[in-house]
């Protein structure tokens, strides 16, 4: 599913894109600010973000400028602002597209699709730890050239993971983006679901490994080779 994340400080656009949005099968975060969008970049594989320019604390030029320089994913900006300076700038930080309120949810919807398929998320989306190969779009993991069938809870919870190597999750933070807010089980699922992983991995490859951070949750390591 692609993940979308829509940054403004205005409360009926969040609402309404993340209603248009979800509409059409996305998957809709949102944010009031620069800082809590980047707190969810943090915990969240984020495929494409519309950031609005004039936010409190860390506005949209820097917020594209970040997400560019960290997560190199698609970003359209949206704004009041309609002087060819602020365009400017806005591609200067490194933007990829640019709309200027108000707009049309049909139009902005169009661009997210172009800007999807220019970056091919949709159509290739893989995440490499050395040898080891995580393909989202196929639901495959190679290692060593080798494939590796794993059960759907156990790849989304890698995938997530391996997405931010080095990052800790906490357990309910992977019960949320895994099995989703809905889920009536307790966290001992994840315990389960990583204890699989290791098992399945370590005679296979020593490219990567998830650690037990005590009273925490866990997180992914590359190994340096």
């Amino acid at each position: 599913m692609i993940h979308i994340l829509i940054a403004d400080d205005d409360p009926h656009i969040r609402e309404l894109l993340q209603h248009h949005l979800g509409r059409e099968g996305y998957m809709v975060h949102v944010a009031k600010d620069g800082e809590e969008a980047s707190s969810l970049l943090q915990t969240i594989q984020i495929h494409l973000a519309v950031v609005d320019i004039m936010m409190p604390g860390k506005d949209g030029y820097e917020l594209c400028e970040e997400i560019r320089n960290v997560y190199d994913v698609p970003v359209i900006l949206l704004t009041a602002k309609d002087q060819l300076l602020d365009k400017e700038k806005g591609f200067l930080v490194g933007t990829d597209d640019y709309m200027t309120k108000p707009f049309e949810p049909k139009e902005l919807i169009f661009r997210i699709k172009a800007l999807l398929r220019r970056y091919q998320m949709v159509n290739s989306e893989r995440t490499a730890l050395n040898h080891t190969v995580i393909d989202r779009k196929s639901y495959e993991v190679y290692s060593n050239g080798k494939l590796i069938m794993l059960p759907m809870k156990e790849f989304e919870l890698l995938s997530q993971l391996a997405s931010y190597p080095g990052r800790i999750f906490t357990r309910d933070e992977l019960i949320q983006l895994i099995w989703g807010a809905d889920f009536e089980g307790d966290d001992r699922t994840v315990d389960v679901h990583i204890k699989r992983l290791r098992e399945r991995f370590a005679s296979r490859t020593d490219d990567f490994s998830i650690k037990t951070v005590r009273g925490v949750g866990y997180k992914l390591e590359v190994a340096e080779k």
